[in-house]
């Protein structure tokens, strides 16, 4: 039988932890299901800031011994484009997808054996929180690393005078060799 499976999602959630001893004292299959709202990374690196919160939904499953956290989290961030340096926004969306294990069984105190492959982050602390933090944290940084470009015809900076190519065409040489390699231009065949 599986507890809890039509569940109301829980109020917004600013922080990133939850207590789920309540929820490791069910059977497997119990289900929560929180929505979070938070603006925790609002610095999450140097040249990216978010511009709205991180909002989604997450849900726990608990799977025997350990809970599964899953979820869909959006926000927009603003970061310098990799060709034209201009700043610009663009919609994040983190699909999330862990196993968390225990460091305490919940009925008799005693410690968990771990398994090796286990991350730290992956963790449920002897208060049986667990703490998505890390974890989105992590996703976040990979998927703002992905998005490099301001659109993907982006046509950059000159690299010799400078110009922004998106707004103006540049009068620069497109020919202009770098002296150290010169040498190699007579080795160029023409085809």
């Amino acid at each position: 039988m599986v507890a809890m499976l039509n569940q109301p999602t829980e109020p917004n959630i600013q922080d990133l932890r939850f207590n789920v001893s309540q929820l490791l004292k069910e059977v497997t299959g119990s289900k929560r299901r929180f929505r979070v709202e938070t603006s925790a990374f609002a610095n999450l690196i140097d040249d990216v800031m978010l511009v709205d919160p991180l909002v989604g939904d997450i849900e726990f499953l608990r799977t025997g011994r350990d809970v599964l956290a899953t979820g869909t989290l959006e926000t927009t961030v603003k970061k310098s484009c990799g060709r034209c340096l201009a700043e610009f926004a663009t919609a994040i969306e983190l699909e999330l997808e862990e196993v968390f294990y225990p460091t305490i069984d919940l009925a008799s105190g005693n410690k968990l054996e771990s398994p090796e492959e286990m991350d730290e982050a992956n963790r449920i602390d002897e208060l049986h929180t667990l703490d998505l933090t890390e974890v989105v944290r992590q996703a976040l940084m990979l998927e703002v690393e992905g998005v490099r470009y301001c659109r993907v015809d982006c046509k950059g900076l000159c690299p010799h005078c400078g110009q922004d190519r998106n707004e103006q065409i540049c009068t620069c040489a497109e020919n202009i060799v770098d002296m150290r390699w010169a040498g190699l231009l007579s080795l160029q065949s023409e085809d």
